[in-house]
C-alpha cells in the first residue's frame, strides 16, 4: 500500500514538472515575439511638380433662354413644336389665325389710299389759291387755310402709312418664330386655345451650347488668383490665355472638355461678401444643365512642387489627418498634417511633412506612437 501511494506521488510530482516546463517555454516564445520589433511598410515622402487646384460650387446658366410669348391676340391654329424638341433659330413654332388681320392691313391700306388722295386735292387747291392770291383775286387768308388743309393731308399720309406698318407687323406676329437656336421644354398650351400678350408663356427654349457656369470666389481667394496671373504673366482680361477651369458633373464624373474664365466681376457682393465668376464651356455633350449644381475647379497655368505620399497612410481622429513618421531610429512617431487635393493614390501634404520622411502605409494595426519597427519599403505614391 505504501509502495502504491509512493509511485502515485512520483507520478503526479513529474506532470507538475513537465508542465511547468512546457509554461516555461511557451513564456519564453511568447517573450521572444513581443521582443521583436514588428515589421511595416513605409513610403517616403516625394516631391512632385503639381498644378494647383481649387474647387468651388457653381451653376449652370445658359447664355440664351425665354419664355417664347404670343405678341398678338387670336386663336392658336398650328402648334408645329414638340415637347422637348431642338429648333433652328427662324423656325417657326405657332401659328395664330391670320384673317383678322389680313383684313385689318387692307383697310389700312386703303385709307392710305383716301389720304393720298385728299394729299393731291388738297396741294392743287393750295396751288390754286396761291394763283389767285398773287393776282389778287383772293384774300391772304384763303391762301393760308389751303396751304393748312395741305399739311393736315400730308400728316394723314404719314399716321396711314405708319398704320399699314402696324398692321404688317401684327400680321407678321401671328407666326411664332425660335429667337435662336435651342431646346425647348414642354409647351404649354393647345391647338384651338386663345392666346395673348398678357397669358402665359407658349413655351420656354433654352440654349444649350455653349454654357456659362457661375460660381463665387471670397476676397481672399479672388485676390490670390489675380497675383497668381500677374506673376505667370497672364493678362486676365484675355479670354483666350485665362486660365482652364473643369467641372465635376452631379454624377460625380469630371467633364472631359476645359472651360475658360469669360467674366469676372467688378464688385465685392455686400451681402456675401464675394466677387462672382463665369466660365464658358463649348458643352458639345450637352451634359451641362441650366440651373444644375456643379464642382467647379480652377487649375494653376504652372506647376508648382509639392509633397506627396500615398493616401494609405492617411490616418484621422478628432484632431484631423495624421500619419506615422520612422524616424531614423526606426521609432514611430505620430505626425499631424494638412492635406491637399488627391493625386491619383497619393495625396498632397501641404504641411507637416518634408521630402524624404517615411510614413507607414501598411502594418499600422500592429504599431504605435514610441515603438520600435522593422521598416521595409514600399510602392511610392504616385499619379
Amino acid at each position: 500500500m505504501t509502495c502504491f501511494w509512493n509511485r502515485g506521488l512520483i507520478g503526479r510530482t513529474a506532470l507538475a514538472l513537465i508542465a511547468a516546463v512546457g509554461l516555461t517555454a511557451a513564456d519564453t516564445a511568447f517573450a521572444q515575439q513581443q521582443g521583436a520589433a514588428p515589421k511595416v511598410s513605409v513610403a517616403e515622402a516625394e516631391i512632385k511638380p503639381v498644378k494647383d487646384t481649387a474647387t468651388f460650387i457653381g451653376r449652370g446658366e445658359a447664355i440664351d433662354k425665354a419664355d417664347i410669348m404670343a405678341r398678338v391676340n387670336g386663336y392658336l391654329e398650328e402648334v408645329l413644336v414638340k415637347d422637348g424638341a431642338e429648333v433652328e433659330k427662324g423656325d417657326v413654332l405657332f401659328r395664330i389665325e391670320r384673317s383678322a388681320y389680313e383684313a385689318v392691313l387692307e383697310t389700312r391700306r386703303a385709307e392710305l389710299a383716301q389720304a393720298e388722295a385728299n394729299l393731291e386735292l388738297a396741294s392743287l387747291e393750295l396751288a390754286r389759291k396761291q394763283e389767285l392770291f398773287e393776282r389778287g383775286s383772293v384774300p391772304e387768308t384763303d391762301r393760308d387755310t389751303a396751304r393748312a388743309n395741305e399739311l393736315v393731308a400730308e400728316a394723314q399720309v404719314r399716321a396711314a402709312r405708319a398704320a399699314i406698318q402696324q398692321a404688317e407687323l401684327d400680321l407678321s406676329y401671328t407666326e411664332v418664330h425660335a429667337p435662336f437656336s435651342g431646346r425647348v421644354g414642354r409647351v404649354a398650351v393647345s391647338l384651338g386655345d386663345v392666346v395673348s400678350p398678357n397669358g402665359s408663356p407658349l413655351v420656354n427654349i433654352v440654349r444649350e451650347a455653349p454654357v456659362y457656369v457661375s460660381f463665387s470666389l471670397n476676397e481672399k481667394q479672388f485676390v490670390e488668383i489675380l497675383q497668381s496671373l500677374e506673376a505667370e504673366g497672364i493678362d486676365r482680361s484675355d479670354t483666350g490665355t485665362a486660365p482652364e477651369v473643369f467641372v465635376v458633373l452631379p454624377n460625380g464624373s469630371e467633364l472631359e472638355e476645359k472651360g475658360r474664365i469669360a467674366f469676372a466681376g467688378n464688385r465685392v457682393d455686400p451681402a456675401t461678401g464675394a466677387v462672382t465668376v463665369r466660365a464658358e464651356f463649348e458643352n458639345s455633350g450637352r451634359l451641362i444643365l441650366d440651373g444644375a449644381f456643379l464642382t467647379v475647379g480652377l487649375q494653376s497655368q504652372e506647376a508648382v512642387d509639392r509633397v506627396i505620399i500615398s493616401q494609405a497612410a492617411i490616418q484621422r481622429d478628432q484632431q484631423g489627418p495624421f500619419v506615422l513618421v520612422v524616424d531614423e531610429n526606426n521609432q514611430v512617431q505620430q505626425r499631424y498634417i494638412v492635406t491637399g487635393d488627391a493625386q491619383g493614390t497619393g495625396i498632397i501634404v501641404l504641411d507637416g511633412l518634408i521630402k524624404g520622411e517615411t510614413v507607414v502605409v501598411e502594418g499600422l494595426q500592429k504599431i504605435r506612437p514610441g515603438v520600435e519597427v522593422d521598416p521595409v519599403m514600399a510602392v511610392q505614391a504616385g499619379e
